[in-house]
């Protein structure tokens, strides 16, 4: 997978969605129900994107498309916002961008549909084991950013505090709704 082009700002986050393709076929019985299952697990992403790029940027996008990504049929790592947050995930352009369109000044609009080669979601396992976690991670951001600075200026400590949080989580795993 190819980085994306250091520099340029990612695709702009207002107004684009996710479309996933549907991993569901659907069979229509003779009674007139239907029997819906799921025919694969993973499947691309479809996006519509737009760039604001500066002349200069504008300029080593367009030759970083051509050259890099082979007229744009190459993937790459493109930095995106999704429901789980802002993450660079696996993306090829569809087909080749519109644009430039001058919208003033010296800013160029790039538009381009995406294909992302997996739907963003939460690892599964996270979703299975430990919910709580994910819905209350800002919570987790605040207690590790805010509330451990210390563990920042002498390493050793970080190593401690990591012993007691796996014991936390030894613990947790261990509880009686887990024992099979």
């Amino acid at each position: 997978m190819i980085d994306y082009l250091k520099g340029l700002p990612p695709p702009v986050a207002d107004g684009y969605g996710f479309n996933p393709v549907s991993p569901l076929i659907t069979t229509t019985m003779a009674s007139g129900r239907t029997r819906t299952r799921r025919r694969f697990r993973g499947v691309p992403t479809h996006l519509s994107v737009t760039w604001l790029l500066t002349e200069t940027e504008a300029g080593l996008f367009e030759a970083w498309f051509e050259y890099h990504l082979k007229s744009g049929s190459l993937w790459f790592g493109c930095p995106l916002k999704s429901p789980i947050g802002f993450e660079v995930l696996r993306s090829k352009f569809r087909d080749i961008y519109s644009g430039p369109v001058l919208i003033g000044g010296d800013i160029w609009q790039f538009t381009a549909e995406l294909e992302v080669y997996k739907r963003p979601l939460y690892d599964e396992q996270w979703f299975t084991i430990a919910p709580e976690y994910l819905s209350q991670s800002d919570v987790f951001d605040v207690a590790v950013n805010d509330k451990w600075p210390e563990f920042h200026e002498d390493p050793s400590q970080i190593i401690l505090a990591n012993d007691g949080v796996r014991e936390d989580m030894k613990a947790w795993h261990q509880r009686p709704e887990y024992d099979e």
